[in-house]
């Protein structure tokens, strides 16, 4: 094998094992995200076999991939990507930042939207219940902040304490569809905020 057919395998293989560990940013890593422009139709193909499918916006910068939709009649496989239990409140945050998302884009021309852990914390605190013990509200609200850094649809700014870029893969995870229903959802959370209840959103990525 020629140095050449080696390069482009490896460039291959570290664009692969990218994807199956979870998101690539093109401004994380600029190489990794070439390597896969350079390799999308054979990690089309290759990934096909294990019933997932390449999710690509060149537009905005990410791929990732998720479970392809069966046909009807097609043999089930198992789930490769699971599908994620999501909170009400977690949930809810993921679609008023959606929602920001939105606003932002038909507003400015910067393409990065960021906002204060104040900023996030008043947006969602519309939609909860009211309670006795404050501090604990915040605890949460917090709590439900990390788990969305962890998701990978918020990115906590270096060195800059409490503000966070809303990373833009969020708008293939809420999807048009799923924003179109906003008010309808908006209204389930409030009925079930006030109540103090919780509910839980499946979600695939």
């Amino acid at each position: 094998m020629t140095q050449q057919a080696t390069a482009a395998g490896n460039a291959f293989s570290v664009a692969l094992i990218a994807l199956m560990r979870g998101v690539i940013e093109r401004e994380a890593n600029a190489t990794t995200w070439q390597a896969l422009l350079r390799h999308t139709e054979a990690i089309r193909d290759h990934v096909a076999v294990l019933g997932l499918e390449l999710e690509l916006d060149e537009t905005e910068g990410f791929a990732y991939l998720a479970q392809r939709v069966q046909d009807e009649g097609d043999p089930e496989l198992p789930r490769l990507v699971p599908r994620r239990q999501l909170s009400y409140a977690v949930s809810l945050l993921l679609a008023l930042l959606r929602k920001k998302l939105v606003e932002h884009d038909a507003m400015s021309s910067d393409p990065r939207l960021i906002l204060s852990r104040d900023e996030i914390a008043e947006m969602i605190a519309l939609f909860l219940p009211d309670v006795a013990n404050q501090a604990r509200q915040q605890d949460r609200i917090d709590t439900n902040i990390k788990r969305v850094v962890e998701m990978g649809f918020l990115r906590q700014l270096r060195g800059q304490d409490g503000q966070y870029e809303v990373q833009r893969i969020l708008r293939a995870f809420v999807d048009a569809q799923w924003l179109d229903r906003f008010a309808e959802r908006l209204a389930e959370y409030q009925s079930y905020g006030s109540a103090g209840q919780d509910i839980e959103v499946s979600h695939d990525t």
